[in-house]
């Protein structure tokens, strides 16, 4: 296959992909901005999901404050921001376009319609009315792009380039929000307990301990709950755990349980997989790389995860996701110089 050909296969996979993960971000924290909290928790809730798209310094060059209002229309309408739903979508369509003939007619009516709907829909006030409509609107055209590629097109190069684009996204994306996500839980719970120690000791101490203790469990049931969500993971950790919500087991369901779709071990395990079926003579050692990596998610356990830090071992996987992104574009994206 030309490489110029793949490129635009495997972007076209990616911007998809980046767009739901955009819109599952978006939604999950509209649902979560409705539960109690200070205005400086709210604040800092909409730069973290900023920050898990390394937007934060874009938006602060355009808007002077940070409002959920502002931060939805960046990350979902902006044409100024590449990374926003509509500038994902748009590209997605740009690059099936330009390699029209690779694709079925299935495969690319889903991107071109996708894009005509979008502009659409953004011309109205449906985005400000129901956000949460919107982001479910953008989940199920890729979940439909997902599918119509799978029970359509021909298992070749041009398939497994357009899978290998979407789980290397996804893996990286993945890796985002738990990385972020843990850190907020950890400033929420930090919260928590100094709010606990400052209260008045007129109170009964029973009568602290029970309500604090009910109100505490609460939040923190449905910040992982939401968490869960963000990733299609709340009923199948129920099914695996059948037992109350605790950071270790949602760090464990979304690293390294290769059975959950979204979990960086079952990202690797497609990586790895579609890599094999694109093998050419200078992808050895990319292959090697993302064995590696694979390896080292299919044999850890989460203790020695969480014992070495969570926030240490997630910046080490993505910085080696970024690395076999650059491999995979060296071995085969790039055209080759005349």
């Amino acid at each position: 296959m030309l490489s110029r050909t793949a490129d635009h296969l495997f972007w076209m996979a990616r911007y998809t992909e980046r767009a739901e993960n955009t819109a599952r971000m978006l939604d999950v924290h509209v649902q979560t901005a409705l539960l109690p909290q200070s205005i400086d928790d709210a604040e800092q809730g909409w730069r973290a999901v900023l920050g898990i798209s390394e937007l934060l310094y874009g938006y602060n060059q355009k808007y002077d404050a940070l409002t959920q209002k502002d931060v939805i229309n960046f990350m979902v309408r902006d044409p100024s921001n590449p990374s926003s739903i509509a500038s994902c979508l748009k590209q997605a369509r740009e690059n099936a376009r330009a390699v029209r003939g690779a694709l079925t007619t299935e495969a690319w009516e889903i991107q071109n319609a996708t894009w005509i709907k979008m502009q659409g829909y953004l011309q109205t006030d449906a985005l400000e009315q129901n956000p949460s409509d919107f982001f479910e609107w953008v989940k199920h055209r890729s979940h439909l792009s997902r599918g119509v590629t799978i029970g359509t097109m021909l298992k070749d190069e041009a398939f497994h380039f357009i899978r290998l684009g979407t789980f290397l996204e996804r893996a990286d994306n993945t890796a985002r929000i738990i990385d972020v996500k843990f850190h907020g839980a950890k400033e929420v719970a930090a919260k928590q307990s100094q709010q606990q120690n400052q209260q008045s000791t007129q109170l009964s101490q029973s009568l602290l301990t029970k309500d604090h203790k009910g109100q505490d469990s609460q939040i923190d049931f449905y910040y992982w709950a939401a968490i869960l969500r963000s990733v299609s993971g709340f009923e199948i950790y129920r099914k695996v755990y059948r037992d109350v919500i605790t950071p270790e087991r949602v760090a464990e369901l979304l690293i390294l349980r290769a059975d959950m779709p979204r979990s960086l071990a079952a990202c690797m395990d497609q990586v790895l997989s579609n890599l094999k079926h694109v093998h050419n003579d200078v992808s050895a050692d990319t292959e090697r790389f993302a064995g590696k990596l694979h390896a080292d998610l299919k044999f850890s356990r989460i203790e020695e995860v969480l014992d070495a830090g969570l926030h240490d071992y997630l910046t080490v996987f993505l910085e080696r996701i970024f690395e076999l992104g650059n491999r995979i574009s060296k071995d085969f994206l790039v055209p080759l110089a005349a």
